[in-house]
């Protein structure tokens, strides 16, 4: 399909521009946003900014106006994402809410559900968690062991969850949860939505080789959940799942964002640092930005499929794969340009970036394990995509 924009897109992108430009925290397209020693206080600026950003209706643009949006579609959020990344924009701190846990809720909620959780979702007013994996149950979500067991009005809730991101700071959570322990692994799994201010809810933060805390477990011990807060059929939980997870892994528009500030900054380093005179250095900084541009064009064969209605589908772990290894790739490309400063450290003399090139380095080495494995992507790409036998034992 022709993605060229419309003149109803270029007036909606010149509209943001100029936005950007008179609310930005900092000068239009210049530096990057600034480093916090306290993840709490990184948190309360991004809920700031993203409360800004919604004031001008632009987060959510393909959200139902009643709900904060603009009733626009996917071409539209995409352009959005596009200018937030050429302005270099603060992220979304309510990302996991916006790209998740809203497509989730427009597709399977019920119209008191959407009134209660959507609107709050796009000023950050309330953030969502992802209460999805365990410790003996990550990729594998067919094997959750958390139970839920059912009690007047709804049901108790028990178990363990991992990798939580923003748990702590987080005012609602998606769960998945065993309502029919008897039934087949697919089946009797039930999406539910816990108030993670519940008594009963415990969150520790577990800290990462990047010395930060964005990720949790997540204890549940006897949690009330109201049967109001049942997304879709009770039992069900496993087809109202995949819709989250075909956003999570169908559409990119984030890591594209990130990846196209960090490829400008890394040609400005590589510049700074006479990289470019590398004769093995050049070939790799030219690759890339290669690869970035076709990390694009995935996006746009999404885009495509979302602009004709249709889901992003099983063919989203293809774009999970290509992305998640690209940018390990081009982490090691940015540490080789920086040379000598590569084992530095924040506030270290002589370290371009002050320790972001180390810091996105270490944690750009988990992307091929977050939003579920490779090897679990390669397996949806070879059953449900090629259509390929499972191997059979013996």
């Amino acid at each position: 399909m022709d993605l060229s924009p419309t003149p109803e897109q270029e007036e909606l992108r010149a509209e943001l521009r100029g936005w950007l430009r008179q609310n930005l925290p900092w000068e239009y397209g210049t530096g990057l946003p600034p480093r916090f020693d306290d993840l709490g206080e990184e948190v309360a600026f991004l809920r700031d900014w993203q409360s800004r950003l919604a004031s001008g209706r632009w987060v959510g643009v393909a959200w139902p106006q009643e709900y904060g949006g603009r009733g626009r579609g996917p071409a539209e959020h995409y352009l959005v994402q596009e200018e937030l990344a050429r302005a270099r924009a603060p992220e979304l701190v309510g990302r996991i809410a916006v790209n998740l846990a809203g497509p989730t809720l427009l597709a399977h909620g019920t119209p008191e559900q959407k009134q209660r959780w959507l609107p709050r979702i796009l000023p950050a007013a309330d953030l969502w968690c992802q209460l999805f994996s365990e410790p003996g149950a990550g990729s594998d979500l067919a094997s959750v062991a958390t139970r839920a067991e059912p009690v007047p009005g709804g049901w108790r809730v028990t178990g363990q969850k991992v990798w939580t991101s923003y748990a702590q700071f987080s005012d609602w959570g998606m769960c998945l949860a065993r309502t029919d322990p008897a039934a087949p692994k697919h089946k009797g799994i039930s999406y539910l939505v816990v108030d993670m201010h519940a008594p009963g809810v415990e969150v520790r933060p577990l800290v990462q080789i990047t010395g930060e805390a964005e990720f949790n477990e997540v204890f549940l011990t006897d949690v009330f959940v109201p049967r109001e807060q049942l997304v879709g059929q009770e039992n069900d939980g496993w087809r109202v799942s995949s819709a989250t997870l075909s956003h999570e892994r169908g559409t990119n528009p984030r890591q594209l964002v990130i990846h196209a500030q960090l490829l400008d900054e890394l040609l400005r380093t590589a510049a700074a640092s006479g990289a470019y005179d590398d004769p093995r250095l050049r070939p790799r900084l030219a690759q890339a930005f290669v690869e970035l541009r076709l990390f694009q064009l995935h996006n746009w064969r999404t885009l495509s499929r979302l602009e004709k209605g249709m889901e992003p589908g099983p063919e989203g772990s293809l774009l999970k794969l290509y992305w998640s290894e690209m940018s390990q790739r081009f982490h090691d490309v940015a540490m080789a340009a920086l040379g000598p400063a590569a084992p530095l450290w924040r506030r270290a003399a002589g370290n371009p970036g002050d320790g972001l090139w180390q810091r996105s380095w270490l944690y750009y080495h988990a992307a091929s394990i977050f939003a579920g494995t490779n090897e679990i992507q390669r397996n949806i790409v070879a059953e449900r995509v090629l259509g390929l036998p499972r191997e059979r034992a013996g």
